[in-house]
């Protein structure tokens, strides 16, 4: 279900958009994505977060920024189809010249961390559908809805260093990651096909934003040691304060975001800068 969303039909007006950034985040009532949004709103973009849960806190900072602009969406990415066409439903009402649009896709589920026969077929499912499936089909629509428009367009798929290594305990997340990294790999492939034609094109990055302190990284620690292996390591990282905190996580994940090379390197990560 999508609650507290704006008509497709309450668009922004042509003249507010020419010049503006349009900047939509996933998983945004929280942690990380909560970060990006603030720090969206700081430089002036107009934010639509995507998230179950929606932020007081964030609202709240909206209003001080004089009133900065930003929606708030809730809606369950777990049943990504609905969301996803009422995206690309409100997307086509926009205009057309906004200078920039963003797609962050950021949210993510990590089941309780242990062999996958120890979580419930529900938990793994969601993780599969958050992490992965709302990716897919968020995409989808945003690459189809402003297809025509000719501003600079990019996908930011907020991966982990689990998609690209496996660890035990931790199955159906390093799926959903893996398959983020190889999904953002060929939509780039898709996406250059058109510039060879001539064709407006998007560019799109995978990045791993390194390990940061937020509700996630509690779950992980919070495993079983004899299904979880690494729980120690994870423990460690909080008690020796070698977690990042989500704001100078946000700041470098947007730096990313804004290099005038983004999307020649699919696969990266924030800590490569």
């Amino acid at each position: 279900m999508v609650d507290s969303v704006a008509s497709p039909a309450a668009s922004a007006d042509a003249t507010s958009a020419q010049g503006r950034t349009l900047t939509l985040i996933t998983g945004s009532s929280r942690g990380l994505g909560e970060a990006l949004a603030r720090e969206c709103l700081l430089a002036g973009h107009q934010v639509i977060g995507i998230a179950r849960g929606r932020s007081d806190a964030l609202e709240q900072f909206a209003r001080e920024q004089g009133g900065a602009s930003l929606q708030q969406w809730q809606a369950d990415l777990a049943e990504p189809l609905i969301i996803a066409r009422h995206l690309g439903d409100w997307l086509r009402t926009q205009p057309q010249d906004w200078a920039a649009v963003n797609l962050i896709n950021n949210a993510g589920v990590i089941p309780t961390p242990g062999p996958v026969e120890a979580s419930t077929l529900e938990a793994l499912s969601g993780a599969l559908r958050v992490g992965l499936e709302a990716t897919l089909l968020i995409s989808a629509v945003f690459l189809e809805a402003t297809g025509a428009w000719p501003g600079d367009r990019r996908i930011l798929n907020i991966s982990s260093g689990l998609g690209r290594r496996a660890m035990a305990g931790s199955a159906a997340y390093c799926a959903a990651k893996a398959g983020m990294d190889n999904l953002s790999r060929a939509m780039a492939l898709d996406e250059e096909v058109k510039a060879t034609q001539g064709r407006p094109f998007a560019r799109v990055v995978s990045l791993a934003p390194g390990i940061i302190d937020t509700d996630m990284q509690a779950t992980i620690r919070g495993g079983a040691s004899d299904g979880f292996p690494d729980r120690d390591r994870f423990v460690a990282f909080k008690t020796e304060g070698q977690l990042a905190s989500a704001t100078d996580t946000a700041r470098k994940v947007l730096k990313w975001l804004s290099r005038n090379d983004f999307g020649q390197q699919v696969l990266a990560d924030v800590r490569e800068a």
